[in-house]
């Protein structure tokens, strides 16, 4: 009896510790993977019952009056460093690297979150079928499904990972300050171009939330485990 409750103190004491040690992590995935999971799902019914989100219209009517021929230009840059231009060398140029200096695990999992997050989307376009706003001729159009945004979604994801591989450097709050901003501002730039709904920008953030971290708690789980008693 003494040896039992002994071994549930010992037991307890070490979930305490753990606890003290990893709550951040604890947080984490409920920031990064349960909240954006609640909220891609509850996004994705209501586009699937094909419910209008009483912020869609307005935004993209509000963006569009700021529009002048300067943010024309900017916004349309950012676009094209949202996915040709950037994202994808970037993406390519990280698994290089890593690979390069025999990081194996952080390559397999940058490859796995940039190759699985582009196959996600493209299976949700298809799965939704969304059709893109038509509030004015956008000075870059697109033909594609809408929902949810590719462009959000995957600078999302490169900020996410690059966060996640540079966390435990001196690097981590520069990447951070700079993922957040380019990932916001290529967002953006999909909406200012009329080429999709705010919704479908939350629904590529929660997407590649979901994704990135789901991936690396899964590639790196001795981070996220209890220890072995």
């Amino acid at each position: 009896m003494r040896e039992a409750s002994a071994e549930s103190r010992s037991e307890a004491a070490g979930v305490r510790r753990w606890l003290a040690h990893n709550a951040w992590r604890l947080v984490l995935l409920f920031v990064g993977v349960l909240l954006p999971l609640a909220g891609f799902v509850t996004l994705a019914d209501d586009i699937h019952e094909a419910e209008a989100f009483h912020f869609d219209d307005a935004l993209l009517l509000h963006l569009h009056g700021l529009a002048t021929p300067g943010l024309n230009t900017f916004f349309v840059v950012l676009s094209k460093l949202g996915y040709e231009w950037g994202v994808i060398p970037l993406d390519v140029l990280i698994v290089a690297v890593l690979l390069l200096r025999r990081r194996w695990r952080k390559a397999a999992f940058a490859a796995t979150a940039f190759v699985g997050s582009a196959l996600l989307n493209l299976g949700s376009k298809q799965l939704f079928q969304r059709e893109r706003p038509s509030l004015w001729e956008s000075i870059a159009p697109e033909s594609t499904f809408s929902f949810p945004s590719g462009h959000a979604m995957g600078s999302m994801t490169l900020a996410v990972a690059a966060v996640l591989l540079t966390w435990h450097t001196r690097w981590r709050w520069p990447v951070l300050l700079a993922a957040i901003t380019f990932a916001g501002l290529v967002s953006l730039s999909r909406v200012y171009l009329g080429v999709h709904y705010p919704s479908d920008i939350l629904g590529g953030w929660c997407a590649a939330l979901v994704w990135v971290i789901g991936v690396h708690t899964v590639m790196f789980r001795r981070r996220w485990s209890l220890p072995a008693p």
